[in-house]
């Protein structure tokens, strides 16, 4: 079945949308007859983004720069849809920057990623959310998370935080608002390798494990209508089978009382190569 919130005149709102998997999801929602505000930074790139939004079906579009990391900003692009558009069916906090960051990095450099991939999901959240609450009528909400939210592997520890973080509030919102309303659900997305600009550095073509942001899209839309709340993408080169032996063994660092990270740990990485084979 689809889920309900893909109505025409709904009006869904995607944060990050000027680019990626925010545009690419804001397209598909558009076929839907849904009206959409895309919210993100640079003016030229949301002017382009409402255009191709506006080719795939959307009846209305806006775009609204909106720094999701300044509450202020959100709370007035609710005001601006709910003056324009009488309020928002679809929220979808997706808005996310990923700089590169190492453990002893610059306070600055880490609270610049924690405001915009965690604080950016929070503050959309807590401003669009309670608006969908009790009025009787089908509403979503979806947080764009990571599986290095969910594993943690080295490299870049700001964004793992920010997305761990993302992880557990989306928890809990789903929780609080399964509560309140049935008629409004909530999802985490977990998107796999994905090439958007978040992820090309200086590459020009996709690699060949990747995933277009079209697909991560499609399987938003395949999990909501499934009423997933955990909708976890593989891509080209993991399966999603190989995804869930590498989190259930994330967790069996815990119970199993391993040193954390173990995947990684030189005194247990062939049993984790062994577990991923056979496990």
């Amino acid at each position: 079945m689809t889920h309900p919130v893909f109505a025409p005149a709904n009006t869904a709102v995607v944060t990050g949308g000027a680019a990626g998997i925010g545009l690419a999801a804001a397209r598909r929602f558009a076929g839907f007859g849904m009206k959409v505000v895309l919210a993100d930074l640079g003016e030229d790139r949301l002017a382009v983004a409402a255009e191709a939004v506006r080719a795939a079906g959307a009846p209305e579009v806006v775009g609204v720069p909106c720094d999701v990391s300044d509450r202020t900003a959100v709370e007035m692009l609710r005001a601006r849809v709910d003056a324009e558009f009488g309020g928002a069916d679809l929220v979808m906090n997706n808005a996310a920057i990923q700089p590169g960051s190492t453990l002893f990095g610059s306070p600055e450099s880490w609270a610049r990623i924690l405001e915009v991939n965690l604080w950016g999901v929070i503050n959309g959240a807590q401003v669009f959310a309670p608006g969908l609450i009790g009025r009787d009528k089908p509403g979503a909400i979806v947080n764009t998370g990571s599986k290095q939210g969910i594993t943690s592997p080295p490299g870049d520890p700001a964004y793992n935080v920010a997305k761990a973080g993302v992880k557990t509030f989306s928890e809990l919102l789903a929780h609080e608002i399964r509560e309140a309303d049935p008629q409004v659900t909530a999802h985490l997305l977990i998107p796999g390798f994905t090439f958007t600009d978040l992820t090309r550095a200086e590459r020009v073509e996709k690699p060949a494990g990747a995933w277009e942001p079209g697909q991560v899209a499609d399987a938003l839309i395949e999990g909501m209508n499934a009423n997933d709340f955990y909708i976890l993408c593989p891509d080209n080169e993991v399966s999603r089978e190989m995804d869930a032996k590498r989190m259930a063994w994330a967790m069996g660092d815990i119970i199993e009382n391993r040193p954390p990270l173990s995947r990684w740990h030189p005194d247990w990485g062939a049993a984790f190569d062994t577990f991923a084979k056979d496990g």
